[in-house]
């Protein structure tokens, strides 16, 4: 029983002899470096910011589409036989230019007898004046005689006969209404000849339109019709008249937005608006040139429209753009990172940190924001430093690690 009691408590000294070994030999743990953060801190690292002062502003990306900034389909004002067609898709023209000629051989008759009403009406005048000067002069004779006649009876009774001078005052009266009537004549002549210029004019006008002239300079896109095609009057309702081609100008282009109603009313002329072309990788900038200034009911917004130059012919017609619109910037506000700010409702608040690195909630007030930072208006001051990120995890007037982030890291060099 002795023997068994002695190697009990013999092996009870070997194991305490190996811990004891062991706790000796072992290396030092962080734990026992009294200098090690975790042995002497259980504060929180956080990322923090500074309020600085910055340019903010809202914009609104939106893609537009670029058209001609003119672009129409050309019509026949008469109905002809194409005779000639000098152009083709592709062709760039001048104005005026001629584009095709039409014929049409029912104007040429028609503007014939045009020409022979207007030479009728004018020998009718001829004719007329005539008769008026025969009138006046036969009037002229017989007003004479009549006076002479009635002188005479008045300087001695009896001397003429009462029915001789009726008789002459009569014919007096007589071509006086033959000068009337004469006059009347050759007015109606002249109205008749008024009516011959006119549509002599109007033959004219028509037989011009045969030869069809851009309206404008521009580069044909579509081409209708060709070389003996019958065309028909743009002019007509009854048919559904065929244009010959169709022209655009594209030396100018417009970039038509669709602005949405809720920022419809902040689009002013001249805003500047930054476009990014991604067929040739490249951007450019232009003004808001006119706007609509109503909404599109169906759509709910306003079409909105930018000019560019276009001469050297690097934009096409059709080209997507995305756009970016500044509707509002304010210079040297101070602004934080969206990430810092929580809102609710119109109330924002945002962990600010004090000098002694506590942790401390602020309501502010904010202005303008963009992709990036917000304006505040009131709660912080210059290079106050606020929690950036989750906030869940901090409390108020908890101690934390900030660890400064952003441009002004390279500069303090951060809390550590």
């Amino acid at each position: 029983m002795t023997q068994k009691r002695l190697w009990i408590a013999g092996g009870v000294l070997l194991v305490m002899l190996l811990l004891v070994l062991r706790w000796i030999g072992r290396g030092p743990t962080e734990a026992d470096d009294q200098n090690h953060p975790i042995a002497t801190s259980t504060e929180t690292v956080a990322a923090v910011a500074r309020a600085e002062r910055r340019s903010v502003g809202t914009t609104l990306t939106i893609a537009g589409e670029f058209k001609p900034f003119q672009d129409v389909d050309v019509h026949a004002k008469v109905a002809g036989y194409i005779k000639v067609i000098y152009v083709d898709v592709g062709d760039h023209v001048k104005s005026g230019q001629t584009l095709a000629v039409l014929e049409i051989p029912e104007m040429a008759a028609q503007l014939a007898g045009a020409d022979a009403a207007v030479r009728r009406s004018k020998e009718e005048i001829r004719r007329a004046e005539g008769d008026l000067v025969r009138a006046q002069s036969a009037h002229s004779a017989a007003h004479s005689a009549y006076a002479r006649l009635k002188q005479a009876a008045e300087s001695r009774a009896g001397l003429v006969a009462q029915q001789e001078i009726d008789d002459s005052q009569a014919k007096d009266l007589e071509f006086e209404a033959q000068v009337s009537s004469s006059s009347a004549a050759l007015s109606a002549a002249q109205q008749q000849l008024q009516m011959a210029e006119a549509n002599q004019q109007q033959y004219a006008a028509l037989s011009d339109y045969s030869r069809i002239v851009a309206p404008f300079s521009g580069v044909v896109t579509a081409r209708y019709a060709d070389t003996g095609a019958l065309i028909a009057a743009g002019t007509s309702s009854s048919t559904q008249s065929m244009p010959v081609v169709r022209l655009a100008e594209i030396s100018k282009l417009r970039l038509v937005l669709p602005i949405p109603e809720s920022v419809a009313a902040q689009i002013h002329l001249g805003d500047p608006v930054k476009a990014r072309v991604q067929a040739l990788n490249q951007d450019i900038v232009g003004k808001v040139s006119r706007f609509a200034d109503s909404l599109d009911r169906q759509t709910r917004t306003m079409e909105t429209e930018i000019d560019f130059d276009n001469r050297d012919g690097h934009l096409i017609p059709g080209m997507y753009a995305e756009t970016e619109l500044s509707l509002r910037e304010k210079k040297n506000a101070l602004t934080v990172p969206l990430e810092a700010v929580t809102r609710n409702g119109d109330d924002a608040t945002v962990l600010a940190v004090t000098a002694q690195n506590a942790i401390e909630e602020r309501r502010v007030k904010l202005g303008l924001e963009d992709s990036v930072r917000v304006e505040v208006l009131s709660g912080l001051a210059d290079n106050d430093r606020v929690v950036i990120g989750n906030r869940s995890q901090f409390r108020n007037g908890q101690k934390i690690q900030p660890k400064e982030v952003g441009a002004d890291a390279s500069k303090s060099g951060g809390e550590k």
